[in-house]
């Protein structure tokens, strides 16, 4: 048996709304918000006495979904640095395709992004970057030239 299709990414966040202003203004949707909580929740993720807000959004093709989480209870744990490097282990960064990257950087920057190093060019191919968005999520641009 072979997987299906990849549902979603989910990260975990601390403020809810920077996190889906941050997105939304990246250009996905919001798809549904609401709170969750349950014995099933407690079962799925290994916690007793879970509660938490969370806010699915997907790219405006629908293809796929970014979940961000905000842990009522329990209170979120940090397992790394807040501003982690690109190269520490673990989920680095989402990569977007974007149209026009100098816009959604400018755009991005309004909601506190920062460049991580520097737009660069791939040959005749890409521009590309990363930017630290909202809890120093690292979200990869490419824009494909020509």
């Amino acid at each position: 048996m072979t997987i299906q299709r990849m549902d979603h990414v989910g990260i975990v966040v601390d403020d809810l709304d920077a996190a889906v202003a941050f997105f939304v203004e990246l250009g996905l949707e919001v798809e549904v918000e609401m709170p969750v909580e349950g014995r099933w929740v407690d079962q799925v993720v290994g916690i007793d006495d879970v509660r938490v807000d969370i806010a699915m959004m997907r790219t405006p093709d629908g293809h796929s979904r970014l979940e961000l989480t905000k842990f009522r209870t329990p209170t979120a744990i940090s397992a790394e640095p807040s501003v982690a490097p690109p190269n520490t282990l673990g989920l680095r960064r989402i990569m977007f395709a974007v149209e026009d990257i100098d816009d959604v950087v400018a755009r991005l920057r309004a909601h506190g992004a920062e460049l991580v190093g520097e737009l660069a060019q791939y040959e005749d191919k890409y521009r590309l970057c990363y930017v630290r968005g909202p809890e120093g999520i690292i979200v990869a641009l490419a824009e494909q030239l020509g």
